[in-house]
């Protein structure tokens, strides 16, 4: 999220500023630390998720699976303790797994729209469709954190810039497709689980971001709803 800047020229005055759930992401290295021995609050669970064997208790290959995890998606510190965060991030990859190639379900997206980009806030997902049919996705997507929470409701996408630059934070924001004020979705080299979250843009995957550059036009809709967990 940032204010718009356009090939070095600052432009309209706003401030502001998902690849498939099997594919990897790149994500900042986390704080180096030392890898703790003791058992974090949800280690079965953790371990659960990791394919450990679920004791409870916390082993040095506990813990290096899950400093891994940790370290992959930015979650600092990155010590291998099986805390609320490093869980949150699990059962939210949990909860978006689960959705499978139906991620309106609950018909809050609207399908009288023609053509429309959905953001289910709750589950970080984002998906194209047209009408009832699903054109592409769902993705995972990171979007605001507390206190720069993605504004809901139903937008338009006013204005795109393939090789936007962040006046507010100095930082690239590649296809950038602006829906309401300084939020856009725009693509960012960090995991989509990275904690806690976008200053309000909805970040994707250069995949993702490359591909609702290619599907999506100036007019069509936007759809955000729901809440980001911590927010």
């Amino acid at each position: 999220m940032g204010g718009i800047r356009k090939r070095g020229i600052i432009a309209l005055g706003v401030t502001g500023l998902v690849t498939p759930l099997a594919l990897a992401f790149t994500a900042a290295p986390a704080q180096a630390a030392s890898c703790t021995t003791s058992a974090g609050p949800y280690q079965k669970q953790v371990e659960k998720f990791l394919g450990r064997p679920v004791d409870g208790r916390q082993s040095a290959a506990d813990c290096t699976a899950i400093r891994t995890f940790q370290t992959k998606h930015g979650i600092s510190p990155n010590i291998g303790y099986a805390g609320s965060v490093t869980w949150g991030v699990m059962d939210l990859m949990n909860k978006q797994k689960a959705v499978g190639k139906k991620p309106n379900k609950d018909g809050k997206c609207p399908v009288n729209k023609g053509r429309i980009a959905c953001v289910n806030l709750t589950l970080q997902l984002s998906w194209i469709q047209d009408g009832s049919r699903l054109v592409y996705g769902p993705v995972p997507v990171r979007t605001g954190r507390d206190h720069y929470e993605t504004r809901t409701g139903l937008k338009k996408i006013y204005w795109r810039d393939i090789d936007h630059v962040s006046n507010l934070y100095d930082v690239p924001m590649p296809y950038s497709q602006f829906f309401d004020g300084g939020q856009a979705f725009h693509s960012v080299g960090l995991s989509m689980w990275n904690p806690p979250g976008s200053h309000g843009c909805v970040n994707m995957t250069k995949t993702d971001a490359k591909k609702y550059w290619s599907l999506l036009r100036n007019g069509d809709d936007v759809f955000v709803y729901g809440r980001k967990p911590g927010t």
